[in-house]
């Protein structure tokens, strides 16, 4: 049996030889491929830094209105906080900034966002000396592939993203012993109507260092795992070091990682293979020796088994048991623990103690949502549920009742002021930054609070209580906490009130009328459209504006019979004054129904008016839905020749994403900024800045809210292309509207 096994096993343990060293070559030459890719990957986003830094600084320096301010005598830092510093270390990750002025000196600083001394700036102008230099035109060097220098030419392969009235110049470099990319650019108007200082311009000098977000993109990113900043090189032998060097021949340090190396997974993966193989062949032959051993073990190991499913199966129960009272994406209790608990707590009926029931709310929490994807609001979730259990004690309970709503028990407290307190520092605690997908975000809580004994029932009665304190907190502004007062309850059963008498306005048709406000030219002289404003005569409150009934009409469903009201008689409008574009509104609620799109149509065609004619506003909220039913619907209107405006342009999450995915024909400036031209510095810069906007995406701008002759002037001057306001007249019944355009005309 020796001389037969002896050959066989020669064989085996050569076959195996031969295997283990192809494969070990194969694996180191991967390896090697692997890194040189890497090292690749590290330099263009090294480079893609350098461009995308002087690219961010090209918003803020390139601009008049910062021009402007830094020229006064004293100019308002705050305004350069909002609009400059703050918005380069939020938006684009700046680290510092710095300006400095026409003779180098530095009057401005702000670093992590927040401003700080201009003491602080002496080390960020000595490490940016060259660089502000070059910038000056004071150096006669080679520029490099990411600058732009006064009066010369951009280099061969050049990856510059600026404009070419920057001039930058950029680079890598070292700033406190810390390793950065580091931008200067001059600040400069971007309008020929502002004159120039040549040689003489205030400088911007932008810094994000290497070793913090930078690092954090590679691995997440470019997927170089560990990446580091060292001032050497590897520090291991499983570590791999690039040195980075600055085109002035500045080494600022090394970034080393541990690159991916295939060939070693490779390695790592087979040699098990082929381990268990020979394995295998030894056991084949140990198995004919020990056959009478395993028939003898069996019957062991069948009740080993038998022992192992069993512990298996009491652990699934647990789980299945766990997941059936906790939320599984926060492990918190989830509303049917929540409610079970309160319930015993309501049951007790104890009313020398005091607790009480908190509803939580997030605000804003849909825009985290739709901005960062579900993947970010999970992750935002999580975080405000572990802030708001390091917040009450171990005897209370926090849940989560589903979406971005939480509930609180706070047990037994000697004071109910208590309570308050706790829900201050709950908002204090949400209102603080969250880190998010590398992105901080900012969101608040509206809390509603029924305490007991003061709030009596059973938990059903104390949750909707809670609720309609809640509620009340976000009706007064969000950010805050109420609690229940039984004149809370009054306001509830008004706005049922409300509802039933509107209810009965609809199915009898009384009450209800609308009525049209004129829309005028850029010149305030000659109507070109009207806007359609539903109105309520109500029995006992007298005459309604939109506002106090509209919100109850789309809690309860009644929109959709206000809307076809409004459409109808805008298209009876329409036929009597066919020069004229007549705007009508319609709620995002509206926008729920799949067929909305076929109902404005089929009404409009079945009238005999012109689509062309009808003006369908909406607001940014529809977009932000960003769903199919929006989409398809905003299609079909436009389809059958509808003109869409954005309404109320501004006062919601405006984005240039939602501008470019959604088309529409125009947008109208809210009146809020109307309303405050003349007093308040920022309005006229915003309208500016929305006209601009406007016609550089091909949409015509609309101004409400016009009162006085200087707004007017104003807007006009701007290049708004339709004004609209009491200036020109308030909205006035279709029957009045002959003598309303008459005299419009009149005055023109």
């Amino acid at each position: 049996m020796a001389a037969v096994l002896a050959p066989v096993l020669l064989l085996a343990f050569g076959l195996t030889w031969f295997a283990f060293s192809a494969l070990s070559s194969a694996a180191a030459q991967a390896d090697q491929v692997s890194i040189a890719r890497q090292e690749q990957e590290v330099r263009l986003a090294t480079n893609a830094a350098l461009d995308e830094l002087a690219q961010s600084q090209a918003g803020v320096a390139i601009w008049s209105p910062l021009v402007l301010e830094l020229r006064k005598p004293r100019p308002n830092w705050t305004w350069v906080d909002d609009d400059v510093g703050t918005w380069l270390n939020f938006v684009f990750s700046h680290d510092v900034d710095l300006i400095l002025s026409g003779d180098d000196r530095a009057v401005y600083v702000v670093r992590d966002g927040v401003r700080t001394p201009l003491a602080s700036a002496a080390a960020y102008v000595e490490a940016a000396k060259p660089l502000i230099d070059a910038a000056r035109g004071r150096t006669y060097g080679k520029p490099n592939r990411h600058e732009r220098l006064p009066g010369r030419k951009l280099v061969d392969g050049a990856t510059v993203r600026t404009s070419p009235r920057a001039i930058h110049a950029t680079d890598l470099t070292t700033v406190k012993g810390r390793p950065a990319v580091m931008s200067v650019m001059r600040i400069i108007p971007d309008s020929p109507n502002v004159p120039v200082s040549p040689g003489r311009e205030p400088l911007l000098v932008s810094i994000r260092y290497l070793d913090t977000s930078f690092v954090r993109d590679l691995a997440k990113i470019q997927l170089v795992l560990e990446a580091k900043i060292r001032r050497f090189g590897a520090q291991s032998s499983d570590e791999h070091a690039l040195a980075l060097i600055s085109s002035r021949g500045q080494r600022v340090g090394y970034l080393s990682w541990h690159p991916d190396r295939p060939g070693r997974a490779v390695w790592s993966s087979m040699a098990p293979s082929a381990a268990v193989a020979l394995a295998g062949l030894l056991a084949a032959l140990a198995a004919l020796i020990f056959s009478v051993a395993k028939l003898m073990r069996k019957d062991s190991e069948s009740l080993a088994r038998i022992e192992a499913a069993h512990l298996e199966l009491q652990a699934k129960e647990a789980q299945a048991h766990h997941l059936a009272y906790h939320d599984t994406l926060t492990g918190l209790p989830n509303r049917a623990l929540f409610n079970s608990i309160v319930d015993q707590k309501a049951g007790e009926q104890d009313t020398a103690t005091t607790w009480a029931v908190l509803l939580i709310d997030l605000d804003r929490f849909k825009q985290v949502n739709d901005s960062l994807g579900h993947l970010g609001g999970d992750q935002l979730i999580q975080h405000v549920a572990a802030r708001l259990e390091s917040l009450v004690r171990s005897t209370d309970v926090v849940a989560r009742l589903g979406g971005d709503e939480f509930a609180v028990l706070l047990r037994e407290r000697a004071d109910p002021s208590e309570f308050g307190s706790a829900a201050d520092a709950m908002i204090a605690a949400v209102r603080q930054p969250f880190s998010i997908l590398g992105t901080n975000v900012f969101i608040g809580a509206s809390i509603g609070i029924a305490s007991y004994p003061s709030c009596s029932g059973d938990r059903s009665e104390l949750m909707r209580k809670a609720d309609i304190a809640m509620y009340r907190a976000k009706a007064e502004g969000r950010d805050g906490f109420r609690f229940f007062d039984e004149s809370m309850d009054e306001s509830v059963k008004l706005r049922r009130g409300i509802e039933q008498d509107l209810r009965q306005a609809i199915q009898q048709g009384r009450g209800l009328s609308v009525h049209y406000q004129p829309q005028m030219d850029s010149s305030g002289t000659r109507v070109i459209g009207l806007e359609a404003l539903l109105r309520w005569q109500h029995p006992t409150r007298g005459l309604l504006a939109p506002d106090a009934f509209i919100s109850i009409a789309e809690e309860t469903g009644l929109i959709g019979d206000l809307g076809r009201l409004v459409i109808r008689d805008a298209c009876g409008v329409a036929r009597d004054w066919p020069s004229l574009s007549i705007a009508v509104n319609l709620s995002p609620v509206q926008f729920r129904t799949r067929d909305l799109a076929a109902e404005v149509i089929d009404i409009v065609h079945s009238s005999g008016a012109r689509p062309s004619q009808i003006e369908l506003e909406v607001t940014e909220s529809i977009l932000l839905d960003d769903d199919d039913v929006v989409r398809t619907a905003l299609t079909q209107l436009r389809a059958a020749g509808f003109r869409i405006a954005l309404d109320d342009f501004g006062t919601g999450y405006s984005s240039l994403s939602y501008l470019s995915k959604f088309s529409v024909d125009k947008i109208k400036i809210d009146r809020s900024f109307t309303s405050r031209l003349g007093e308040a510095t920022d309005a006229a810069a915003i309208i500016h800045a929305v006209v601009r906007l406007g016609h550089a995406m091909g949409l015509s701008v609309s101004a409400e809210g016009v009162e006085t002759g200087e707004q007017r002037a104003f807007l006009e001057s701007a290049g708004c292309n339709e004004l609209q306001g009491f200036l020109f007249s308030a909205a006035v019944p279709a029957q009045s509207l002959k003598s309303v355009l008459r005299e419009q005309q009149q005055a023109a």
